[in-house]
């Protein structure tokens, strides 16, 4: 059930605080008086008014310079000005300051009562525009909830008949390998070689799985908890050997230059998975006597790292999808027939994750330049 609308009336003549109260509380308003405008700010301050009756000449105080609190503490409240004949001026400058009407002395019983149940009408209208337009931001925010939602649901469903289809065809080459065996159709002098071609189906099936724990890891606000000051040259240095030699025996120009040592609040695993993907696709998709180069740099409180190679390149029409879960351009699938198409995403996914960005430039025969950002928390030079 609803409270009835209160009302302060605040003026310093007891006969007009005696006049309102008789006039307005038989129409079921609940009424509080004050004789000065120190009183009268601590009554509005203390309760829950509605409107309030304000004598622009009070004892201590203008009645305009009490609307400035009052409207701070409620900006809905409804402010009516009392004024003589001498004061009209100021409450022309009570309306300009906020106040919603004002009565002229001598005022009867029934002007009363009309210009507050206006001043109330007009309170009521404003707090129902307000609450429809608050339902309305609400009911927006649930469509976007709701479209999120079933975005993301959808999401899910592609990714799980993706991993699916990822996941059947190296099972079916595998199962058809060992039925094969099994059932004799293969000469025993033979089944060596079937079997080492089921172990690579295994492997495959290993890494796929690997890197779908990786991207959940990277997913996951649990990597939160792992993070610490990681120094991203010195995964580099760590990680970079590990490719040096097949580059070389691609016979591969290698160059890696750390310009600076910058440290980042990071996963240490994950940063060197950000560092393998990158170098690794480099030496995998560059052919013989081409150039590999892996620069670490710190740019105005950035770590910037950047992996560049002279290879195969990535296409146009590909280059929006490299970063999609699964997705293999069509050259890369030439080189490489075999890969779980996460090794981006999960790069990706890694440095948005620790607040960065990454960023690709790429020519089909001329090569590719993945530059990744991350932001530092402290940078030595090298």
């Amino acid at each position: 059930m609803n409270e009835p609308p209160r009302i302060l009336v605040i003026d310093d003549e007891e006969g007009i605080r005696a006049g309102c109260r008789r006039a307005l509380e038989p129409e079921g308003y609940i009424v509080e008086t004050a004789a000065t405008g120190q009183e009268g700010l601590r009554r509005f301050r203390e309760g829950n008014f509605d409107l309030v009756l304000i004598d622009v000449v009070l004892p201590d105080m203008r009645g305009v310079d009490l609307l400035k609190p009052i409207l701070e503490k409620d900006p809905d409240v409804v402010c009516i000005v009392i004024t003589g004949y001498a004061t009209v001026e100021l409450a022309v400058q009570a309306i300009r300051s906020g106040a919603y009407d004002f009565l002229s002395k001598p005022f009867t019983a029934d002007v009363l009562r009309m210009t507050v149940a206006q001043g109330l009408e007009r309170r009521r209208l404003t707090l129902e525009a307000k609450r429809l337009q608050k339902i309305e931001e609400e009911a927006r925010e649930l469509a976007r909830a709701k479209e999120e939602l079933e975005r993301l649901d959808r999401f899910k469903t592609a990714f799980t008949l993706t991993v699916a289809h990822e996941l059947r065809a190296p099972l079916n080459a595998l199962q058809s390998f060992l039925w094969a065996i099994l059932k004799g159709y293969i000469p025993p002098e033979e089944q060596q070689e079937v079997l080492e071609r089921a172990a690579q189906r295994v492997q495959e099936l290993l890494d796929l799985v690997d890197d779908l724990l990786k991207l959940a890891a990277a997913r996951s606000e649990k990597g939160l908890e792992k993070r610490e000051p990681v120094s991203l040259a010195d995964v580099l240095e760590k990680v970079a050997p590990l490719f040096q030699k097949e580059a070389e025996a691609k016979g591969l120009s290698w160059t890696v230059e750390v310009r600076a040592r910058p440290v980042v609040q990071a996963d240490l695993d994950q940063m060197a998975q950000v560092w393998s993907n990158l170098i690794s696709n480099a030496v995998k998709y560059t052919p013989a006597e081409g150039q590999v180069r892996v620069v670490l740099e710190e740019r105005d409180g950035w770590a910037v790292g950047t992996v560049e190679d002279t290879g195969i390149g990535i296409a146009p029409e590909d280059l929006g999808r490299i970063f999609e879960e699964f997705y293999r351009a069509p050259q890369a699938k030439e080189i490489a027939p075999r890969g779980t198409g996460l090794g981006l995403p999960l790069v990706k996914q890694i440095v948005e994750a620790h607040g960065g960005s990454i960023t690709v430039e790429s020519e089909v025969g001329r090569g590719s330049r993945f530059v990744f950002r991350l932001p530092s928390v402290g940078a030595g030079r090298g």
